[in-house]
């Protein structure tokens, strides 16, 4: 996977390009990532990106010409299919299933939208697709860009040193996950549940799905709507208790 961002503050993304599971996934040939200052685009002497919008109003708006002259650059230094995707908060919520549609590109051209946002004319002839964090305000695209970035790369296969961690994931079957204990046993007189400690795997993964799905609903109701289970997970969540809960969120989405 090859990332190609474009920025007016390209230091905000150096450190965390270069820790962790990114600075890895880089290290062994799993992604690739550039970063483009747009002022280098600009003709100017003052490198000027923004202007006043037209018909007046509040802030500035990013000018057209250098945001295109910078993905123009990209698709002159490499060839093949590209997806270019602006971080906007008028773009669609970003998610694990929109996460797990991005892993599958070749080359992510994440554009970071600033100010007021991006000369309309731009966005119609050089996007393919906006997308937001989320139902608020951020005062750049970057740390945005680098959310897509970390979370599309522990996708890629190779990238996680355990096979099944992407696939176990909250959100990856629209349940978040179970609670997680680990060493000491015992911590403030609080015991770790005596299931995880059965060496039984059976019991083990009744456990987690009844934890997980209590904490879903708890927590995340909205996600159980577009959840499904196999037959031997419902015979247990039904000896729970918990698929009438299930049922009824189901059904209430069907007729909101």
């Amino acid at each position: 996977m090859l990332y190609s961002v474009l920025t007016i503050f390209p230091d905000l993304l150096h450190s965390p390009l270069h820790e962790g599971i990114i600075r890895k996934a880089q290290a062994d040939g799993k992604i690739s990532v550039e970063i483009s200052d747009i002022r280098e685009f600009t003709t100017d002497k003052h490198a000027t990106t923004d202007d006043r919008p037209f018909g007046g109003g509040e802030g500035m708006v990013m000018k057209p010409e250098p945001l295109a002259a910078a993905v123009k650059q990209v698709h002159r230094t490499h060839t093949g299919k590209k997806r270019v995707i602006l971080l906007s908060p008028q773009g669609r919520l970003y998610n694990q299933a929109v996460a797990q549609r991005l892993s599958r590109e070749k080359h992510l051209v994440l554009v970071c939208g600033r100010y007021e946002g991006v000369d309309e004319r731009f966005r119609s002839a050089y996007v393919d697709e906006e997308i937001s964090m989320g139902d608020y305000i951020l005062t750049g695209g970057e740390l945005a860009a680098m959310a897509i970035i970390d979370s599309v790369t522990r996708l890629i296969p190779g990238v996680l040193g355990c096979s099944d961690s992407a696939d176990k994931d909250s959100f990856s079957r629209n349940l978040l996950k179970h609670p997680q204990f680990t060493r000491p046993r015992t911590f403030e007189d609080r015991e770790v549940p005596a299931e995880l400690l059965s060496g039984d795997h059976k019991k083990i993964d009744q456990y987690r799905l009844i934890a997980s799905v209590k904490r879903t609903l708890n927590r995340r109701p909205d996600l159980i709507k577009a959840s499904s289970f196999s037959d031997s997970e419902l015979k247990i969540l039904k000896k729970h208790g918990l698929y009438k809960d299930i049922l009824a969120l189901k059904q209430r989405a069907e007729f909101s």
